[in-house]
């Protein structure tokens, strides 16, 4: 079973790390994963062998609250992350960082001898004690379980640090000596400022599937055989008949039943134009109902439904951590107990070097306070987090975190043709009467005879109107199709071998060069029209093609049509590495002969009939329209069957990876500098705890910044 939960207290990345390492020792548990950044959990377990109820004791055994799941559940996902992004934490941080800064500012004052009266250090002391002991308890309680727990986190450095200047300032109000109550009541109000933002600026960064959960519609109009009936979206079942107005939101997943209509499924793709829709077609939960009235036939509800299942990948993508979050994490788990020994190294050392005592342990407080686990355990989450919530916005669907490290990488894409550069259905390009026959009329009563077909090349004919009728209609095995028009036998079969002049030959010819195929219009048996048809490209193929030979990425294409045709789309795209006429092993040879050259190799395809090479490739694309999508194939799953979206998906995945890089690089840096500077005494603790307090906010500010990119 697998379960996720919300887990409230933690501070920073250490925290994370001490319950995902504690979940992880429990018998029966398989995988966990704890992030910070979404403070929550997820587990696999085996509940022979364990359950919920001893899974949430560990978390409280490590000083931490947890929060009960529905299991396997839409209905959860959207509290879980409703409760993620909620105002209710951020508001209360607030108001603990007015409290502190409305106290430590006077204190500060007081101890720059700006505000000087008699008694004044005595005010600054209580002022100082309400601070820490109120607002910055949490600090203190939370290093006590620490401690105890011989695992000290940031709360520990924090604690130490505060209640150490506190002591020594005691000590000098009570001998005569020098005071330093602003140290502790400015540190606390400082952090607290931070925690605010930090809070403020995570939820920010987790809002991308908030956004996506709002999409979806609240009430549907059922149609009973007592009439129409308000419900709750909870309350439709697979088999309902829905009615849905203009302007409304389609309430589930479902085929439309009668009506027609434009649908707005931008919330699904991430394109603003409208589509088409008519009977018999499919229409997907939380897309918005254009002009005309439609009734639906509900075939998906609950978790089988399209947003629930985008809203479940979505964040178990932000739930995965990738190797370079893993390492991150390595890090944090020494983090602190590595900053404590420094801090208790300095302190000696300056003491040794013939410095007094407050002196070396005021150094000893800006080594604690200006060390940052934080900014190293937000750098992955918060940038993955943003990463995955825009992305599903634009309709591509990012399976996990460790597909964005795979995706900065690729230098080669892979496209299969027909579906993926090409719209995959045959369209009619241009045609040529033979012996004086109306080309218009031949046409239409071709139509007519496809209408009523299941021949390959109906879809040709679809958009052509007829006023004929047709009867007797049947296949020709291997040839084509004929029926009855107007008491005339009209067929469509192959065109090579039909009796015709040298001029049709001459254009039979010129169109075949050219990778179309000819077909021929049979009345009564006697050639009367041409058709040649072609699978075309796709509106944004070329342009995808182009941009991704601008970003360096070299573009192959695969299929297992004609040279021909393959060479004629490949040309016309602006593709020169083309492999034709392939079977699926011979595709996944070739991908992996790629990969074989040291190329880094990402496949785009259907994600059905092309599954062996997108699991052999290093990236997998599986390209789709709306519901039919196979949103189980793929490390990247597209939901508009663009190229285009490829490379959105391509760049997307490369500025998250590089933000992540330049997170942890910052924080890193920061770490590295910040310490020896605090050691050498040239930075104060309250200059200290404002650099520790911007250093996280800065991470997860950086992570922000990928939506305000156009991608």
């Amino acid at each position: 079973m697998k379960a996720n939960f919300k887990i409230s207290g933690m501070h920073c990345a250490s925290c994370a790390v001490r319950n995902e390492d504690a979940l992880k020792a429990l018998a029966g548990v398989k995988t966990a994963m704890v992030n910070f950044a979404l403070q929550s959990a997820s587990v696999e377990f085996d509940e022979n062998q364990t359950s919920m109820e001893k899974i949430h004791d560990v978390i409280r055994e490590q000083g931490y609250k947890v929060e009960m799941p529905e299991m396997n559940h839409a209905d959860h996902d959207a509290h879980h992350h409703s409760d993620i992004v909620s105002g209710d934490e951020t508001r209360a941080a607030l108001r603990k960082a007015q409290f502190a800064l409305a106290l430590a500012v006077p204190s500060m004052l007081i101890g720059m001898n700006l505000l000087n009266f008699s008694g004044s250090v005595a005010v600054n002391a209580v002022l100082t004690a309400i601070v820490i002991f109120s607002v910055g308890l949490g600090f203190h309680r939370n290093m006590i379980a620490e401690i105890k727990r011989l695992s000290p986190g940031m709360d520990s450095l924090v604690s130490i640090g505060t209640l150490s200047a506190f002591a020594v300032s005691i000590y000098g109000l009570l001998t005569g000596g020098a005071t330093y109550f602003e140290t502790a009541s400015v540190i606390t109000a400082f952090i607290l400022l931070g925690d605010y933002f930090e809070d403020k600026s995570r939820k920010s960064a987790a809002s991308g599937i908030q956004r996506l959960l709002e999409l979806g519609a609240k009430k549907a109009r059922r149609i009973t055989a007592h009439g129409e009936e308000e419900v709750e979206i909870s309350e439709l079942r697979v088999g309902d008949n829905v009615l849905v107005k203009p302007g409304e939101k389609i309430p589930q997943d479902g085929k439309i039943l009668s009506g027609s209509t434009e649908i707005d499924e931008s919330m699904i793709t991430g394109e603003s134009m409208p589509v088409a829709r008519a009977v018999d077609d499919l229409v997907v939960g939380g897309t918005v109902n254009g002009e005309g009235v439609i009734t639906i036939l509900v075939t998906k509800t609950g978790d089988e439904a399209t947003l629930a299942r985008i809203v479940k990948m979505v964040s178990e993508a932000q739930m995965t951590k990738s190797p370079v979050e893993k390492l991150a994490d390595r890090v944090s788990r020494i983090f602190v107990p590595a900053v404590l020994s420094f801090a208790v190294l300095v302190f000696f050392g300056w003491v040794f070097t013939g410095h007094s005592f407050t002196e070396s342990l005021l150094v000893a407080v800006s080594v604690l306070v200006v060390a940052c686990p934080c900014a190293l355990g937000l750098a992955t989450p918060t940038a993955v987090m943003v990463g995955t919530g825009l992305a599903a916005e634009h309709g591509i669907l990012i399976r996990n975190g460790a597909v964005l490290e795979k995706a900065h990488k690729i230098d080669t894409m892979v496209f299969d043709k027909t579906g993926t550069l090409t719209e995959g259905k045959p369209k009619i390009i241009a045609k040529y009467a033979v012996f004086g026959n109306d080309a218009e009329a031949v046409l239409q009563m071709a139509a007519t005879v496809e209408s009523l077909s299941e021949h390959p090349i109906a879809w040709a004919f679809k958009q052509i109107k007829t006023s004929y009728s047709a009867s007797d209609v049947r296949a020709l095995t291997g040839k084509g199709v004929v029926g009855k028009v107007s008491g005339k036998t009209v067929a469509i079969v192959a065109g090579h071998n039909q009796e015709v002049d040298a001029a049709a030959k001459n254009w039979i010819s010129k169109e075949e060069s050219g990778g179309h195929a000819v077909i021929a219009v049979l009345i009564d048996e006697k050639p009367a029209l041409l058709i040649s048809i072609a699978d075309t490209p796709k509106e944004s193929a070329a342009e995808s093609v182009l941009k991704l030979k601008r970003l360096g990425v070299r573009v192959v294409m695969l299929t297992g049509d004609r040279k021909i045709v393959a060479e004629s789309i490949a040309r016309n795209l602006g593709i020169e590495n083309v492999l034709s006429e392939m079977k699926p092993e011979g595709k996944l040879e070739a991908v992996q002969n790629l990969e074989r050259e040291g190329r880094h190799v990402a496949f785009v395809g259907d994600g059905v009939n092309d599954a062996p090479s997108l699991a052999a490739a290093e990236l997998g694309i599986a390209i789709g329209t709306g519901s039919d999508v196979a949103i189980e194939t793929g490390d990247i799953v597209l939901l508009k069957g663009e190229p285009s979206k490829a490379v959105e998906a391509l760049i997307l995945a490369k500025k998250t990876f590089r933000t992540i890089k330049q997170n942890l690089f910052w924080a890193f840096v920061y770490n590295l500098v910040a310490l020896p500077v605090a050691a050498s005494g040239k930075l104060s603790p309250m200059i200290a705890a404002a650099l520790m307090a911007f250093s996280s906010v800065s991470v997860v500010m950086n992570s922000l910044l990928i939506r305000r990119n156009k991608i």
